[in-house]
């Protein structure tokens, strides 16, 4: 016997599967037994690789068969609706050569099933006529057993030499035959539950343990949205590209594009799919964005308003401790996603609205006992972030336009020597603004104490209560009055150096015919 399930609708009906190609049936616990000998398509003898019983229909019961040892390498899967007495192939479309080693069928949808082969994973959604290969994230390995965590909707698949794989939450694959027919959907999103996510190792995933210390990510946090598209989103070119494969493909003569038409193809903004998220009030919360390709997608929200932080357009890489910007917690509640595409600039409706639920956790030992004060603390702490991150951008911008000024000052033979002057003058005025705003780099490089710096103040406001479900404490707020109180002054300054001493210092140089610098338009007059 090389496999054995018992009916979990019908106690004491058992099939046993035998290496000789046999499935007995016993329907009173093994007291009798009834032999099962010959199955449609099935050369004889063939190893009985996996029996399953249907956890839907009591007389339902699916079979596969595995005959590679015989130089015979055929997917046989096989379904009886009568206790094994009769059979009919469900092997469908499965590739010809990749023996099954393992099946399992879903616990809600009784013609969704899984087979794992000598090549990877395959599902049908239909009952078997079509099978579609999971390739994702998975090697083209043999998978020799299969396992569903029900709860979660989760499949497990064991591989033969590479360990094991899962596929968070398949419920999406449910839907397949309705799909097919779809242009796009935006699938149903579980309940997202609200904590803080733990750092046991210090950092980001295993953090500095070492390349020998195994770890597997864990399935992403937040609302996950699940999305199909069933054509790719195409630019102009792409689609010009395959009508002009198809002409050639037909025979057909392909001219070259007009420069118009090129020129759109150059200047057209890439396309992208957008995920809007908004709460009960209709306020949009945070926008999302995805891949255009076709297929299967998903996209996490972290539960979080949007970061205010510059905006770089430059991919920052972070330290392995630190954190990537984040906004502050959205409340729990119930929240509405959308899907849209934006094509060339136009925003066009693709699938839902899906309504979804974000729920605590409840593990909290001290959860704030007003959220609504709390997020309005957090929002507040934000608006003052987001300027003083702002005003730190500024005045490194600043510190740069004023680096080229006074080059170029230098390099214009007729300026007058004052400018030079008035340079150095604005540059030392914003470097004691940035220590303000920064701190005093010069006590920090020889390690002596240092005030904290309006920027470190609200860095550890931020820090200190981003990240914790519990109430903001009182240090917070006070770290919050002080960095407010300072920050309402020096932005003032911050703003007159920049928008008006410096420009007029620039346009100073621009008459004194100074080469251009970053931050002026150069004037000119025909002659």
């Amino acid at each position: 016997i090389v496999s054995l399930t018992e009916s979990p609708l019908v106690e004491g009906l058992l099939y046993a599967g035998t290496d000789d190609g046999l499935v007995q049936v016993s329907e009173d616990g093994g007291g009798t037994w009834r032999k099962v000998e010959r199955f449609p398509g099935v050369p004889g003898l063939t190893y009985v690789s996996r029996l399953v019983a249907s956890l839907h229909d009591p007389a339902t019961l699916y079979a596969a068969f595995d005959n590679h040892k015989m130089g015979d390498f055929k997917p046989y899967v096989l379904k009886s609706t009568d206790r094994g007495r009769s059979w009919k192939s469900i092997a469908g479309d499965l590739p010809e050569r990749g023996t099954v080693y393992a099946l399992v069928e879903d616990h809600e949808n009784p013609d969704l099933l899984f087979a794992g082969t000598e090549f990877g994973v395959f599902f049908t959604a239909d009952g078997g006529k079509r099978w579609i290969q999971i390739e994702a994230g998975i090697p083209v390995i043999a998978v020799r057993d299969l396992a569903i965590q029900r709860r979660e909707s989760d499949l497990v698949a064991g591989t033969f030499g590479r360990g094991f794989y899962i596929l968070d939450d398949y419920s999406p694959l449910r839907f397949a035959p309705g799909v097919v027919d779809s242009a796009s959907m935006l699938f149903p999103v579980k309940p997202a539950w609200m904590f803080i996510p733990s750092s046991p190792m210090g950092g980001r995933e295993k953090a500095s343990l070492g390349d020998a210390f195994f770890t597997a990510p864990n399935p992403p946090f937040g609302a996950v949205f699940t999305y199909y598209l069933r054509d790719e989103i195409k630019t102009r070119a792409e689609r010009r590209r395959e009508a002009e494969k198809g002409l050639m493909e037909a025979g057909k003569s392909v001219f070259y594009p007009d420069w118009d038409s090129l020129r759109a193809e150059e200047r057209e903004e890439d396309p992208v799919v957008l995920l809007t998220v908004t709460d009960e009030a209709g306020t949009v919360v945070r926008r999302l964005t995805g891949p255009v390709t076709k297929g299967f997608h998903r996209v996490a929200w972290d539960l979080r308003y949007p970061a205010a932080n510059p905006v770089s357009l430059k991919a920052r890489e972070l330290s392995p401790w630190a954190a990537p910007p984040a906004g502050p917690p959205a409340p729990p509640g119930r929240y509405r996603a959308k899907l849209r595409a934006r094509v060339d600039g136009k925003v066009t409706r693709l699938a839902g609205p899906q309504e979804f639920v974000a729920a605590p956790l409840g593990t909290a030992t001290l959860p704030a006992k007003d959220r609504g004060a709390l997020l309005a603390f957090q929002q507040q702490t934000q608006r003052l972030q987001r300027a003083v991150l702002g005003a730190v951008e500024s005045a490194r911008e600043a510190r740069e336009r004023l680096a080229h000024l006074k080059k170029a000052i230098d390099d214009t033979p007729g300026a007058d020597p004052v400018l030079a002057d008035d340079a150095r003058a604005l540059d030392a005025r914003l470097t004691e603004l940035l220590v303000s705003l920064t701190g005093d780099d010069v006590l920090a490089r020889h390690n002596e104490p240092a005030p904290p710096s309006i920027a470190s103040l609200v860095r550890g406001v931020v820090e200190g209560h981003w990240t914790s479900t519990s109430d903001a404490t009182q240090t917070h707020r006070r770290a919050y009055a002080i960095a407010a109180a300072e920050f309402g002054g020096l932005l003032g300054r911050l703003r007159t150096l920049v928008e008006t001493d410096l420009r007029g210092l620039e346009n100073r140089a621009e008459k004194a015919g100074a080469p251009w610098t970053p931050g002026r338009v150069p004037e000119w007059k025909p002659e």
